[in-house]
C-alpha cells in the first residue's frame, strides 16, 4: 500500500497535529506488516530490496540494512546510494528523514523526527509534532547515537558513539557528547591515520 498523501502531508507539515485517525491507523498497520516481512528475509535475499522500495519513500542503489529494523512508517525516510545501517536502527519517521549517499550508521542508532507537547492536556489527546532530519553525504554515525527532531548533520561528519545530537552539526567535523559538540575538524592528520596512532597503510 502507498500511504495516502493527505496523511503524509499532515505528518510532514509544521505544527502540532493529532493521531488516532482510523485511516492513519490502517495505513500504519500495513506499513508495519511490510516491516515484519523485511525483518524475516534471509541475508542476500533479493526480495529484501523490493520490499525496501515499497516500504521507504525512496532508496538509492546498494542500500544494505542489517535486521532487525524498526520504523514508525518507512514512507517518510529517503535513502541515498551506497548507504549501510547496522543492527537495530530505529526510525521515528512520522516526519521526513533524508540520508545522503555513502552514509554509514552504527548499531542501535535512533533517528527521532517526532516529539510531544510539554502541555499535559495535549498529550492526553495524542498530540505530536514532527521536524525533518537531514543527514549529509558520507556521514558516519557511531553506535548508540540518538538524533533529535529538526537536526541537520553536514557532509563527511563523524558522530561519536553514544552521542545525543540535539542541534545541527557542520560538515567535515568529529562531534561527540551528550549533547553532541564539535570535538575537532577533520584535517590532514586523518589522511594518514585511521584510528588514534594507527597509520593507514601506504597505497590505500
Amino acid at each position: 500500500m502507498t500511504v495516502p498523501q493527505h496523511i503524509l502531508d499532515l505528518m510532514h507539515s509544521p505544527g502540532v497535529y493529532f493521531c488516532g485517525d482510523p485511516e492513519m491507523d490502517q495505513a500504519q498497520r500495513e506499513q508495519l506488516d511490510l516491516l515484519y516481512d523485511i525483518n524475516r528475509t534471509r541475508p542476500g535475499d533479493p526480495h529484501r530490496t523490493e520490499l525496501f522500495r515499497e516500504f521507504f519513500a525512496e532508496i538509492g542503489d546498494d542500500l544494505y540494512i542489517e535486521p532487525p529494523l524498526h520504523a514508525n512508517w518507512g514512507r517518510s525516510t529517503h535513502w541515498g546510494s551506497g548507504c549501510y545501517a547496522n543492527f537495530n536502527l530505529t526510525l521515528v519517521d512520522d516526519g521526513e528523514i533524508f540520508i545522503g549517499d555513502h552514509t554509514l550508521i552504527g548499531p542501535n542508532v535512533t533517528l527521532v523526527t517526532t516529539g510531544h507537547p510539554i502541555r499535559p492536556d495535549l498529550r492526553e489527546r495524542y498530540a505530536q509534532f514532527s521536524e525533518p532530519i537531514h543527514i549529509g553525504r558520507n556521514v558516519w554515525i557511531g553506535a548508540n547515537v540518538t538524533v533529535l527532531p529538526g537536526v541537520t548533520i553536514g557532509d563527511n561528519t563523524v558522530v561519536g558513539a553514544c552521542s545525543l545530537v540535539t542541534k545541527d552539526l557542520p560538515a567535515n567535523v568529529v562531534a561527540i557528547g551528550q549533547p553532541a559538540r564539535v570535538l575537532r575538524v577533520i584535517d590532514d592528520h586523518d589522511r594518514d591515520y585511521y584510528w588514534r596512532d594507527q597509520r593507514i597503510p601506504a597505497g590505500i
